[in-house]
């Protein structure tokens, strides 16, 4: 059995930086499409980021382009998403997610989910 477990969130004012960790557990031998998505209060869930297995391929959401940035490293089970010039509109929970197909920005090709880490941006 996968287990996600997120790592990273907290507090902060606006225009700073966040690193978000996500470590996999159960059955690494399986490389997995990994990706970060958040939820704030009242909203659906949104695509943030995802990378492919070996790491050459990355998609960033629009809204987060230019200031989010995924990378993962396959010999720690770990993905990470870095996060600059944070905006209150960044406020959510983010979570971490695995898929066993293709990257996807639908929540729903992801088969594994983190219990999610909460971000709050405000000054």
């Amino acid at each position: 059995q996968v287990q996600l477990v997120e790592s990273g969130g907290g507090s902060v004012q606006p225009g700073d930086s966040l690193t978000l960790s996500c470590v996999e557990t159960g059955r690494t031998g399986v490389r997995h499409i990994m990706a970060w998505f958040r939820q704030a209060p009242g909203k659906d869930r949104e695509f943030v980021a995802a990378i492919n297995r070996s790491g050459n391929t990355k998609e960033h959401a629009v809204s987060v382009r230019g200031r989010f940035t995924i990378s993962r490293d396959n010999s720690k089970n770990t993905v990470t998403l870095l996060m600059n010039n944070l905006k209150p509109d960044d406020t959510a929970i983010y979570y971490c997610a695995a898929s066993t197909g293709f990257i996807s920005r639908d929540p729903r090709e992801y088969n594994y989910w983190g219990q999610g880490t909460q971000v709050t941006v405000s000054s």
